[in-house]
């Protein structure tokens, strides 16, 4: 099952939960029957919050959580702009002081259904703290927090009296225990715990447990209700397992994923108290009251205008998007489209196979393989990668005038004449030789790393030479961060191979052994991208991945990042006899029709393609190439589709069912995938899909 074929369900549920928000802040069987509306509102719409929160921790990566919690808070922010007006007219701010404004600002939020995305960062801190802290204790520190809680919201009634004095103390600082403090982390730690566990649920047991849970939270909540005791009702003990059973059975449903539901339930969230407002003020036109018997009427017209809204939402965003990417990103010739969500998994799966506390160092040389060194940095910095392994120093320095933070090691040689560029951008060189070494402490201060040569026999000191690697920790000059090797045979597991690769890492590991004995414990790294597949086992406090970050490794997990497109620059008729392209290597057969492609060998499309040897994609379909591939252009046969002058045709990527990937192309030009990505040309703008 593919990716997108995973969890769809909570897509789906998303609208639900959404929905159920709603009834909350408009109580639409309050009338008709007020234990309908109790055991709507106060029962199972508060299972939608919760499961925010899990879904939540089930897609962050709650170690490296920068990125999550930078996208909430811009959203945070954008949303508490959209309400500012109301808060001030809605007399939030009657009574102001610098106490007041951190508190909503931290906790209660704004607008009294913001308080979900202060309680959510703060959640995603909390978790991501005791994780590191303690990861085994973590569970239970969240269910302490949660117990707190509780105490201070559905069974605040039967808090002891010092009890009670300690929660007016806390409802000094917060309006309610449901925050980020008490409610968030419990329910983010259990999705992420459900991500990560191996553990296959039967589902008619799920759905067992899940029916018991319910029942026994139903019974609490009406229990509460009845004896008076909620200071709040956000808060159940049995809301836990409802939860996790609930969230467990989602999961267990296979569907193909929905990410636009996930934005239209965002803005159903967003913008549905704006919505009442509105309609409350439309209604006063006809009666002061009008609302106040109509409740139903007021949740459905909230629902269905909300639902109207945020589709339109959706496509004013998209086309925003698209006006920005127009813009940003011109596509009247050639343009390769990086996917972040597909770089996003390649990180995390890469990160959860590689050995025990080593970091990723993606190597980004050669423009990150064509993908566009900067915006894929950029993009790894939001995702708290901190290392970064380039060629030359130009490249390196490129990097850092964008702005990109950690370390940057320079695998090549860099002159003489450019050592003064290591200082100022503040990378890492790497020692190739044990002259070069003496030229660098010349030089002056230098952080490096050193390669070690155990076989490749292309840079670095070779690993018998363990006097001199030795010496070059002694140079007073040379800030040794690092020893690094290349296995030269990591792309199989076939015996010669793995024996090779062996007596590299043996070979390596010695030095490190003997570097330790002399009281040196540099950083060490010898996996690459296949290193890592196949050797994950021989370690290392670095991994230097390359084309399996960018999906180009026929894999399953990893999904390719790039896709490289074209326009259509004309369709022309070609009868039968008359030839195609240059040197007359292709001739028409019969009548047919023909199309130009504005992309050639400049831009990275190989001329080894020509002549019927790959196709491109046009409309979900195949198209041959023929002729000549030329430096600017290339000629496809279009007979048997519809095609006309500025259609878009995929070189790399998916166009319908079709796909066509790096590697196909690799293999047609008899190279490999980096060949082909790496060589993709200058003129070929790099843009987010």
């Amino acid at each position: 099952m593919t990716e997108n074929e995973k969890s769809g369900m909570f897509d789906w549920f998303r609208m639900i939960a959404a929905i159920l928000v709603i009834s909350i802040h408009t109580s639409p069987l309050e009338t008709i029957n007020p234990y309908a509306d109790i055991f709507l509102t106060r029962i199972i719409s508060r299972t939608a919050v919760p499961f925010f929160f899990m879904v939540t921790g089930f897609y962050t990566n709650l170690e490296r959580p920068k990125s999550a919690i930078l996208k909430l808070t811009k959203m945070y922010l954008a949303v508490t702009l959209l309400y500012l007006p109301l808060s001030i007219y809605s007399g939030y701010f009657s009574g102001f002081s610098l106490g007041k404004a951190l508190k909503m600002l931290v906790f209660d939020g704004y607008y009294y259904h913001l308080w979900y995305f202060p309680a959510c960062i703060m959640g995603i801190f909390i978790v991501h703290f005791l994780e590191k802290i303690s990861a085994k204790n973590a569970f239970a520190i969240a269910i302490i927090l949660y117990i707190i809680g509780v105490f201070g919201d559905s069974y605040y009634g039967i808090a002891l009296p010092p009890l009670k004095i300690f929660y007016s103390i806390l409802f000094s600082v917060f309006s309610y225990t449901r925050n980020g403090l008490f409610f968030a982390p419990i329910f983010l730690l259990l999705g992420s715990i459900l991500k990560k566990t191996s553990v296959k649920f039967d589902p008619k047991k799920v759905v067992v447990a899940a029916e018991i849970s319910f029942v026994l939270m139903t019974a609490e909540a009406f229990l509460l209700k009845c004896s008076n005791t909620p200071r709040h009702d956000s808060m159940y003990v049995f809301l836990i397992p409802t939860m996790l059973f609930l969230f467990a059975l989602l999961n267990s449903v296979k569907i193909r994923q929905q990410p636009i539901l996930r934005k239209i339930s965002m803005w159903i969230y967003i913008i549905h108290p704006l919505i009442i407002i509105v309609l409350r003020g439309i209604s006063k036109i006809f009666s002061e009251n009008f609302f106040e018997k109509r409740e139903l009427l007021l949740f459905i017209l909230t629902a269905v205008f909300s639902f109207i809204f945020s589709i339109f939402a959706v496509i004013i965003t998209r086309k925003a998007r698209n006006l920005y990417n127009a813009l940003h990103c011109p596509t009247a010739r050639a343009w390769a489209e990086i996917d972040v969500n597909a770089l996003r998994n390649n990180v995390e799966f890469l990160r959860k196979i590689s050995p025990k506390n080593s970091e990723l160092m993606p190597a980004v040389k050669a423009n990150a393989y064509g993908h566009g060194a900067v915006l894929i940095a950029q993009e790894l910095n939001k995702m708290g990668v901190r290392a970064f392994c380039v060629a030359t120093a130009d490249e390196g320095a490129e990097l850092r005038k964008h702005g990109i933070r950690g370390e940057i090691l320079i695998l090549g040689y860099t002159h003489p004449a450019q050592f003064p560029l290591l200082r100022f951008f503040r990378l890492s060189q790497t020692i190739v030789s044990y002259e070069y070494a003496k030229m660098l402490n010349n030089y002056g201060k230098i952080h490096c790393h050193i390669g070690i040569d155990t076989g490749m026999r292309r840079l670095g000191i070779r690993s018998e030479e363990q006097g001199k690697i030795q010496r070059i920790f002694e140079m007073k000059n040379l800030v040794i961060d690092g020893i690094f090797t290349h296995l030269s045979a990591d792309e199989t597991t076939s015996p010669s191979d793995m024996s090779f690769t062996e007596q590299q890492s043996e070979r390596f590991y010695n030095i490190v052994e003997s570097l330790a004995e002399s009281g040196y414990y540099p950083k060490v790294h010898l996996l690459a991208s296949y290193g890592l597949l196949n050797y994950s086992y021989l370690g290392g406090d670095y991994v230097r991945v390359g084309i399996a970050l960018y999906g180009g490794v026929e894999n399953t997990k990893l999904l390719p990042v790039l896709s490289l497109k074209t326009r259509v620059t004309s369709v022309r008729k070609v009868y039968k006899g008359e030839p195609i392209g240059y040197g007359l290597t292709s001739v028409a057969n019969e009548d047919m029709h023909v199309a130009s492609l504005a992309i050639g060998y400049a831009d990275g499309l190989p001329r080894a393609l020509s002549d019927g040897q790959c196709s491109v994609l046009i409309n979900g379909q195949r198209a041959p190439i023929i002729g000549k591939i030329c430096m600017d252009q290339a000629i496809i046969d279009v007979s048997q589709m519809q095609v006309k002058q500025g259609d878009i045709a995929v070189v790399i990527g998916t166009s319908g069912d079709e796909m066509i990937t790096a590697n196909e192309i690799a293999a047609r030009a008899d190279t490999i995938p980096n060949d082909i990505l790496s060589r993709i040309g200058s003129r070929v703008v790099v843009c987010k899909k």
